[in-house]
């Protein structure tokens, strides 16, 4: 499992949005994009992802917070990574 976690992800036109719109809506509203945005970059996320860990992706976990602006992203693999030494640059 890899745990991505992002702060203080919402732009400015987001925190808008969530603050000019009814709670519930703009909440709603900013997950419904936020959730299309995940999937459609989801191909290219799993394979860094796999590239990183060289374990295949079964499934990837999504969560945004419009109170404390965090974003996070949870992959699923196949198989526990094993240990490597970092690469030199």
């Amino acid at each position: 499992m890899v745990v991505v976690r992002l702060q203080g992800v919402l732009t400015g036109a987001e925190q808008h949005l969530v603050a000019s719109l009814p709670a519930d809506k703009g909440r709603d509203l900013l997950k419904q994009v936020r959730t299309h945005l995940i999937e459609t970059a989801r191909p290219l996320m799993e394979a860094m992802i796999e590239t990183v860990t060289e374990v295949k992706v079964v499934s990837l976990h999504h969560d945004i917070s419009t109170k404390t602006a965090e974003e996070i992203l949870v992959f699923t693999l196949a198989a526990i990574p094993l240990c490597r030494e970092p690469k030199k640059r």
